[in-house]
């Protein structure tokens, strides 16, 4: 199965997968942090989510101390190909936009996701087009 990434049904299934995963043991570093993302040039124009402990969730949450905005192809590298370096290049071509606090961001790369958090990722990486 194949879901357009970012699309309704896509977020629909990332909650079905997470909520199938259970308890992920995301790391301490992770459990509270909360990162908005807006991602531009979607099919049907920009789209909200959200990074919550480790895990995406469509829209922005209330309160979260940092939001990115960032192209869906930058996106995409990112979230579901977990490419760091593309976060980094980003960064420094201007792609990435941030607003808030950064020390959230930072905290976000230097974490290592656990297992379960890993084939979580696997299962998201399979079921996108």
């Amino acid at each position: 199965m194949s879901l357009e990434f970012m699309s309704d049904e896509w977020f629909t299934k990332i909650v079905e997968l997470t909520t199938a995963a259970g308890d992920l043991e995301a790391p301490a570093a992770l459990q509270d942090l909360i990162l908005n993302i807006t991602v531009t040039g979607v099919n049907d124009g920009d789209r909200d989510m959200c990074m919550n402990a480790g895990n995406i969730e469509k829209g922005h949450k209330d309160g979260a101390p940092t939001t990115l905005t960032l192209p869906a192809d930058l996106a995409r590298r990112l979230f579901i190909e977990n490419d760091q370096s593309a976060g980094m290049q980003g960064f420094m071509s201007g792609q990435i936009k941030v607003e808030g606090d950064m020390s959230k961001l930072m905290a976000m790369q230097t974490v290592q996701a656990s297992e379960k958090q890993q084939a979580l990722q696997q299962q998201i990486v399979e079921i996108t087009a």
